[in-house]
């Protein structure tokens, strides 16, 4: 009887197992993650009290502030930058953030100074720093993080044909043009600032404390004047 011609066993690459072995180990690690996310999302009971006291807190400390004489700002333009608030903000001190175009930690944005504005950075005082940015720290500010709001998207500012587009109108070509109506607060500063994207900032190794107290006072928040500008080289 003659034997039977054994069939060849089936050769899987050695990268091929590798890749499976990482894969494995990914989805496991995934998994972990997951899991461990789902339990940190349960809050408790005394998680809740703890977060609505914070924000009556915040609501209280906001009340009193307001009492206070508003401030005034020595210079055309104002950056502000939001370094603090997620969960212990009231819903009053989110809609002021908000309607300064600061949804995000880190986000950053150019304003001029009026009696409003000025009276909207007390109210959230503890959630922002600002102060008087430079003719350097501006246009190192557009050319590495200016983004245009274009249809309710945000579009990099890579090239001048974009601006010429949109703000030509008003005599502004390119990104010299939007720096010097910035720096200036020129006749189409809101145009300028309406076409950008806020500024999304990293966080910086080191310059910010972790403080709600004034920067005076050897804190993190409220003006710095003109040493907003070394907060901004860090975080730019």
């Amino acid at each position: 009887m003659a034997e039977e011609d054994s069939k060849p066993l089936n050769y899987i690459s050695e990268v091929i197992l590798k890749k499976r072995k990482n894969t494995e180990a990914w989805a496991l690690r995934k998994k972990e993650q997951f899991q461990q996310k789902k339990y940190q999302s349960i809050k408790k009971p005394e998680d809740f009290i703890h977060e609505y006291r914070n924000k009556e807190v915040d609501l209280i400390r906001m009340k009193r502030r307001v009492k206070r004489k508003v401030p005034e700002a020595n210079s055309n333009t104002l950056i502000i930058i939001r370094i603090q608030g997620k969960k212990d903000r009231h819903p009053r001190t989110r809609k002021v953030l908000y309607s300064l175009g600061l949804r995000r930690r880190f986000s950053a944005v150019f304003v001029k100074p009026s009696e409003g504005i000025m009276a909207k950075l007390q109210r959230v005082e503890p959630y922002v720093t600002y102060g008087y940015p430079n003719l350097k720290s501006i246009k190192e500010l557009i050319y590495k993080k200016g983004h245009a709001r274009m249809e309710q998207r945000k579009v990099p500012l890579t090239d001048n044909n974009i601006i010429e587009q949109e703000l030509g109108k008003f005599g502004i070509v390119c990104i010299e043009d939007m720096v010097h109506q910035i720096y200036n607060a020129g006749p189409h500063f809101k145009e300028v600032v309406r076409f950008m994207w806020p500024f999304e900032l990293n966080k910086p190794a080191e310059g910010l404390k972790g403080s709600k107290t004034s920067f005076k006072e050897d804190g993190d928040t409220g003006n710095r004047e003109d040493l907003i500008n070394e907060l901004i080289n860090k975080m730019n």
